[in-house]
């Protein structure tokens, strides 16, 4: 089984954390759109002997696109990949998006599953990060969705600066409030080159604290977990049957290919990615040709792409999968990496699968790199 995602490099405005590639002109939208079309035809024999069971729209913001262009590009994927009989198909959304005849929409297309941009309910916290919506479109478009969609996942941010237990509380509260079976959170982190980044330096906007973030975190794991969503991934939170297939197949290391400037893919071997450029990538669709760059991956790359992958997940890091794909030099520099942390009690192994305990979640990239192998030789 694979997966395909569907870059949509368009947005109303820029969120100042955000370091995703976008424009926020839409002059190019139709030629943009036959471009994807194309690539999405040019690459099918990428996966000829593969089965697409999600397709993802992400972005910039997917749902700023009409439905036309929409159900052209899924039919587009229909026509030329085998495709299971009820794939997962996402479309990341805006609440500015949102309206209701809009939803009304969406709903009578392929398309099933929702994954809204919230991030907050508050209206200050929306401003700082520039969101295109306030926080009543935020609330209106959820009570609108649930209506119509039951499959529908909702982000939310963390660890943003001056705000307090009790509001973060609210926000978790807000959201679980409409019933939504799945929920995305993400530590607010300030990435070169963004507003936020510059924001922080001229002292208009403090700087997160990684304190905070943590005690946001753990409350966050606590108060959804009380409510029946099971923690299935570091920024993952799903009620059962409701994980999202097109990210866990990232995570268990599924093929996948992503369309659109940008857009990586994977296939078990190499990986690959699409030029960030949008009027570059259009000149060489036009010319029939795909503007990406591919790296061969090594074993050391696949033994560390597996323990950041693995830890961050409730299936963990397979001891055995390690020692059958990798050997015993591997698995015996993994033992030795891990040992302090074991015994630190942020990692367990349980039926010889290595796993981030309660206390290790929030800390689980910067162990799982102290876990990577860099300087063993290649076999």
């Amino acid at each position: 089984m694979s997966g395909i995602y569907i870059h949509i490099p368009f947005c109303k405005q820029a969120c100042h954390y955000c370091d995703f590639h976008f424009s926020t002109s839409m002059m190019k939208k139709d030629e943009m759109v036959l471009a994807l079309s194309k690539e999405i035809k040019i690459r099918k024999k990428e996966l000829e002997n593969e089965v697409i069971e999600t397709i993802y729209f992400g972005g910039g913001t997917p749902s700023i696109l009409p439905i036309a262009d929409l159900r052209f590009l899924i039919d587009e994927v229909f026509e030329n990949y085998r495709v299971i009989e009820n794939p997962e198909i996402t479309l990341e959304a805006n609440p500015d998006d949102l309206s209701k005849q809009r939803i009304i929409e969406l709903s009578k297309s392929p398309i099933n599953r929702l994954s809204i941009g919230i991030q907050s309910f508050f209206e200050d916290d929306l401003q700082l990060m520039n969101r295109a919506h306030n926080s009543d479109e935020a609330k209106k478009c959820l009570e609108e969705a649930i209506q119509y969609f039951d499959n529908i996942s909702l982000d939310l941010i963390y660890g943003i600066p001056g705000m307090s237990i009790d509001k973060w509380k609210k926000n978790i509260d807000t959201a679980l409030s409409f019933g939504i079976p799945h929920i995305s959170s993400y530590a607010l982190t300030v990435e070169p080159k963004t507003a936020l980044s510059k924001l922080i330096q001229t002292g208009k906007i403090a700087k997160p604290n990684d304190d905070l973030a943590q005690e946001h975190f753990s409350i966050l794991v606590e108060m959804l977990e009380n409510n029946g969503f099971i923690h299935y991934e570091l920024s993952n939170f799903g009620k059962e049957n409701y994980f999202s297939n097109n990210n866990t197949a990232y995570w268990l290391g599924k093929k996948y290919i992503g369309i659109g400037p940008s857009a990586h893919s994977y296939d078990g071997i190499s990986r690959s990615w699409n030029i960030s450029n949008n009027a570059l990538y259009l000149k060489a669709l036009n010319e029939n040709l795909i503007p990406n760059e591919t790296e061969i991956l090594s074993k050391n790359d696949c033994y560390n792409e597996y323990i950041m992958t693995g830890l961050r997940t409730i299936w963990g890091v397979s001891l055995d999968k390690i020692a059958n794909e990798f050997g015993s030099d591997y698995l015996d520099y993994l033992h030795k990496q891990a040992r302090k942390y074991l015994n630190d009690q942020f990692l367990f192994i349980e039926n010889n699968v290595l796993k981030a305990t309660k206390k290790g979640k929030f800390l689980t990239d910067g162990i799982a790199s102290d876990l990577f192998l860099i300087n063993l030789e290649e076999e």
